[in-house]
């Protein structure tokens, strides 16, 4: 099978690289580091497909240092301790330590930043960690403290076009075959600033030619991007239409897609939190008051995940997902709030009866502010029947059981106290 062509393009020196010119170029903070061999622990922020990962072997090769990389998405903290006592051994005195690399740093948990700092002060290795998110967000504090933050941009047109430009002329594959770009356009535009996607598309044009000459116009690219829409985008289309499917499936109540849909955001590379926080939506929207206990348990998985990381976050997020799917559904809730903020809308702010006003001041007791109303708990049963929405609404009805168990015996508590009112 032949390598992917992005990565054939891959660069080896700072020469070569191509973006990010206010890191690279002669006065850029990056080479100047090189260039003195005086490399701080580091952090690039910046979106998919802008270098980062080749800048850091860039360094590596360029120092003629040992280089070790780590994805966070499938290492813990036991890679992460085997690594460090590699580096150890390999360090000799009075030499610079290894560089270690981590890709998508941001979803390491706590327990594996910490795990990194030791290593880090000692010089045992200088790190330099990878991340689409915010690193002050989602990096522990110390850690951030001993890192220097650089941010990578989206490569301009001019810099996907000297890719595109290099590409065409150096690659000995795509010399085979007879290219003519007639429009960019679409090709750029579908990169969004990522030379890995821009690359990836070229590569997939080779499959348009039946006589070995290929010409890309924008609606070829466009034509033939719809035919291959497979890949999991956490920016584009797919990711929403994925997310769509694992939703929809949790709430029809089918857990072999749920954790199917799961799987294929998992697979892609997907943030866990962004799944936790749609399961704690999941549970408070579409499971409600049907069993109270899915939302306790989403919320419990989100905070897990946010602690431990992947790759062990994936049986948290199977474990929620599969229980969501079969828990009893109800929208009651999310019905409610709708058709109470509809109400408010349309009748705007009522005024609070007086009973249920508190009365601190004197004046505010001569007004009857409170005067009128009853202390449910020193009732029989400690309820008291007396209004407690504004006087316009005391017939309103806003929340409505739904057909499950749980709620046709809280509806029916709620009538044997207010008789015809529910």
């Amino acid at each position: 099978m032949s390598t992917p062509l992005a990565e054939r393009m891959r660069p080896h020196t700072l020469d070569e690289y191509v973006g990010q010119h206010h890191l690279v170029s002669p006065d850029g903070v990056i080479r100047q580091m090189i260039d003195s061999g005086h490399l701080a622990s580091f952090i690039l922020w910046g979106p998919p497909g802008v270098g980062k990962t080749t800048l850091a072997r860039i360094i590596a090769n360029q120092l003629q240092r040992p280089f070790y990389a780590l994805s966070a998405i499938h290492a813990g903290v036991k890679e992460v301790r085997e690594v460090i006592e590699r580096a150890t051994k390999t360090r000799f005195f009075n030499q610079p330590g290894s560089i270690l690399f981590i890709d998508e740093i941001h979803r390491f948990s706590k327990s594996q930043q910490d795990a990194l700092l030791g290593a880090v002060e000692d010089g045992t290795f200088t790190l330099i960690g990878a991340t689409t998110e915010n690193p002050s967000f989602e990096v522990i504090t110390p850690l951030l403290s001993r890192c220097q933050v650089f941010v990578l941009n989206p490569l301009s047109q001019d810099d996907l076009q000297l890719l595109l430009d290099r590409a065409l002329k150096t690659d000995l594959e795509l010399k085979q075959h007879n290219i003519t770009v007639l429009e960019t356009d679409a090709l750029f535009r579908f990169s969004g600033g990522d030379a890995r996607k821009l690359l990836n598309i070229i590569e997939m044009t080779l499959s348009t030619g039946d006589d070995g000459s290929i010409t890309i116009t924008n609606a070829m690219v466009t034509q033939l991007l719809l035919q291959h829409s497979v890949a999991y985008d956490k920016m584009g289309e797919m990711h929403y239409d994925i997310i769509s499917a694992f939703i929809k499936s949790v709430r029809g109540s089918d857990p072999d897609a749920a954790v199917y849909w799961l799987a294929r955001m998992v697979a892609g590379g997907e943030d866990p939190k962004f799944i936790a926080r749609r399961l704690v939506i999941l549970a408070a929207e579409d499971i409600g008051l049907a069993n109270p206990n899915a939302l306790l348990l989403a919320n419990t998985c989100f905070d897990a995940i946010s602690k431990i990381g992947w790759p062990e976050s994936r049986i948290i997020l199977s474990e929620t997902t599969i229980y969501l799917a079969l828990s009893p559904k109800s929208n009651s809730a999310y019905l409610a709030i709708d058709k109470a903020l509809q109400i408010v809308e349309e009748t705007g702010d009522l005024p609070v009866p007086l009973h249920l006003r508190n009365a601190p001041t004197q004046l505010m007791k001569q007004l009857h502010y409170g005067a009128d109303y009853f202390y449910p708990h020193e009732a029989p049963n400690h309820f008291v029947q007396q209004d407690y929405l504004p006087d316009a609404l005391c017939h309103q009805s806003i929340w409505e059981a739904a057909d499950n168990t749980v709620e046709q015996k809280q509806v029916a508590y709620l009538r044997q106290l207010w008789h015809n009112r529910y």
